[in-house]
């Protein structure tokens, strides 16, 4: 595959230039090197918040809602016409199968249409007060935002979080993951190409360590948002307290799907897999623990079984179940962590085809059944295509397993009750709870996020431009 630019460049102010230094480009499918990215240092951070100032002081600053909107929904627009070209581009990055990848391309065009849409609809309001008084209220943006988004779902995560920021005009700093940055950067000409004005976004890949960590202290950043893992979101929110910036961090997940009794399995049974595999299971809502009323445990055991053991692992062109997880680092952290399965729990596993690459980072998918809910497997966050199921014996159980981690992303309920549909929605600890599906086919209008380690804050929908948006109050007293 050859690229259409070139990835050693930066984006700074409207211009691209190289870095001194480059880092190398690692094809999960085959695990060989296949290029280079530039590897940007705090230097080039500082420059990418200069520009993104002078954005703010120019044109971009003074430019209508509307007009922001215009220029979003052209960038959708080249996003759907080029999307086989980043699919092709993210599948071989990130080594996710193609059509997870088109997905993914359609879904950044759908972020860019909605906050395209929303950029000239988010209000104020006027407040009754005193006699005399008229008050009424503004929503501004912060200025420069910093964004560290992650290899798993570069696309995706860069769409609603730059996308809901730059429709609430804010001047943008993105630093994606060194491990997978090549649709940043096309996005950056796609956005170049619609019209964006120049420093309105600034791309700057590099080590976390070197780019990451600058941005996230940086002294000119207004906003930080942040989606990654739970220690690096840590140190993250620790670089910007020292600055008093607000954060949003979407972190891990333990996410549970909780089947009761009268479940209707035929529907769910497709949920509950394909939400743990997905990606290779490197997704934070990832649904990696399913709880059973006991009286179905067995059943849902042995039909997911059957499903796990026809999955198919292998590269990301040849279009499979699964594809390689992100790097070498990665497989031994999973595989690590599935060695500690106790004697007798694995129920099912699938395979990785035979004329997979043997360089390539492949796991085959594990289904662990009858997990005690205080084992690490069923509390830690594996971040690979694992599940465990556990067995409960009432709705209380339920709820206790459940919220029984340090995590509160994603729930899914599948009952035929409609009360307790309601009630499990009140009671499980989660930003987000699917009653009878689970993840509501990305619901791009549907507020995201987590409580507990997995994060804080909101992205997604109308939601996201008030994370990224300050509330100015103006109380002006007339007689």
């Amino acid at each position: 595959m050859t690229l259409w630019y070139d990835p050693r460049e930066v984006l700074i102010g409207g211009d691209w230039c190289r870095t001194a230094e480059t880092l190398p480009l690692e094809d999960p499918s085959t695990g060989a090197l296949w290029g280079e990215i530039a590897r940007g240092q705090a230097s080039d951070i500082d420059a990418a918040v200069a520009a993104a100032e002078a954005a703010l002081a120019g044109p971009w600053g003074r430019m209508p809602a509307f007009e922001r909107g215009r220029i979003l929904a052209r960038i959708g627009q080249i996003i759907l016409a080029r999307a086989e070209d980043l699919a092709q581009i993210e599948a071989r990055d990130v080594g996710k199968p193609l059509k997870q990848a088109r997905a993914d391309a359609v879904a950044m065009a759908r972020y860019m249409e909605f906050y395209a849409g929303a950029a000239d609809k988010l209000m104020g309001e006027t407040i009754p007060f005193l006699e005399g008084y008229t008050v009424y209220t503004l929503r501004e943006p912060h200025g420069v935002t910093g964004h560290i988004i992650p290899w798993n779902y570069p696309m995706q995560i860069l769409g609603r979080s730059v996308g809901a920021a730059l429709a609430m005009g804010n001047a943008c700093v993105l630093k994606p993951a060194e491990e997978a940055c090549l649709t940043a950067l096309a996005f950056g000409r796609i956005a170049q190409e619609a019209g964006l004005p120049a420093g309105a976004l600034n791309i700057v890949p590099g080590l976390g360590e070197e780019a990451g960590a600058a941005l996230s202290g940086h002294p000119g950043i207004h906003h930080v948002s942040f989606t990654g893992s739970v220690g690096v979101g840590a140190m993250i929110q620790a670089a910007a307290a020292r600055n008093i910036v607000p954060v949003t961090l979407e972190l891990g997940g333990k996410s549970p799907q909780l089947v009761f009794e009268d479940a209707d399995l035929d529907r769910a049974l497709p949920f509950l897999v394909n939400a743990g595999i997905q990606n290779a299971g490197q997704t934070c809502s990832a649904s990696s623990r399913i709880l059973v009323h006991r009286s179905r445990f067995a059943e849902v055991v042995d039909r997911m079984a059957h499903r796990y053991a026809g999955l198919r692992v292998g590269p990301a062109l040849a279009d499979l179940d699964i594809g390689p997880v992100i790097s070498a680092r990665q497989r031994e952290i999973i595989e690590g962590m599935l060695a500690l399965a106790p004697a007798g729990s694995v129920a099912a596993r699938g395979q990785v085809v035979a004329d997979a690459p043997a360089g390539g980072f492949y796991v085959a998918p594990t289904l662990l059944a009858d997990i005690d809910p205080a084992h690490r497997l069923a509390q830690d966050e594996i971040f690979g295509p694992a599940q465990v199921v556990i067995p409960f014996d009432d709705d209380d159980h339920a709820v206790a397993i459940a919220n029984g981690t340090a995590f509160g992303l994603v729930a899914g309920v599948w009952t035929e009750n409609g009360g307790r549909q309601m009630r499990m929605a009140k009671r499980l600890r989660a930003g987000q709870v699917f009653v009878n599906n689970y993840g509501a086919a990305g619901g791009v209008e549907l507020p995201f996020g987590g409580v507990g380690k997995s994060g804080h804050g909101r992205e997604k929908g109308f939601e996201a431009l008030y994370g990224f948006s300050v509330l100015k109050t103006v109380a002006a007293l007339h007689g």
